[in-house]
């Protein structure tokens, strides 16, 4: 992506940039490909992300590691905040809390599906659940972001 692209980029809002990298016109970020999930539903304040884990994220003990479904809800966490930003905000995390509800296994389809909590001018409060297309609940996390001016 060129310089001005992405400056032309930089100056839409977070729910115009996440809907931009939604259509293939921007550029979405590269651990979505390294863990393999996308981005498929997005409106202010919800994200909903896709993914089926392959044996390539497994554990010692065979099913899919924590690890992975972590950096999926971290995903919908910090999007969804993402979601709600204007174009002179930024975020960080500053905490991600995950709970593992129930062992997840190679090529069961989830969606995570990110939700804003409380939006604030220096402060935001997200969670997300991930789920199989069945509604099995297999993890959830909240998140709190820093929200600063760029």
């Amino acid at each position: 992506m060129s310089e001005s692209a992405a400056a032309d980029i930089a100056a839409l809002s977070g729910i115009a940039q996440l809907r931009l990298a939604m259509s293939g016109e921007g550029e979405i970020a590269p651990i979505a490909e390294t863990v393999g999930f996308s981005l498929i539903e997005v409106e202010e304040g919800r994200v909903v992300f896709e993914a089926t884990p392959t044996r390539a994220v497994y554990n010692p003990l065979g099913t899919v590691h924590g690890g992975w479904m972590a950096t999926v809800l971290d995903s919908a966490c910090g999007c969804v905040v993402h979601s709600m930003l204007s174009p002179t905000q930024a975020y960080t995390t500053l905490e991600l809390k995950t709970v593992f509800h129930k062992a997840l296994t190679a090529g069961t389809p989830v969606r995570a599906v990110g939700r804003i909590v409380q939006m604030g001018r220096r402060a935001a409060f997200s969670e997300a659940d991930l789920r199989g297309l069945d509604g099995k609940l297999y993890a959830t996390a909240t998140s709190t972001c820093l929200v600063m001016e760029r």
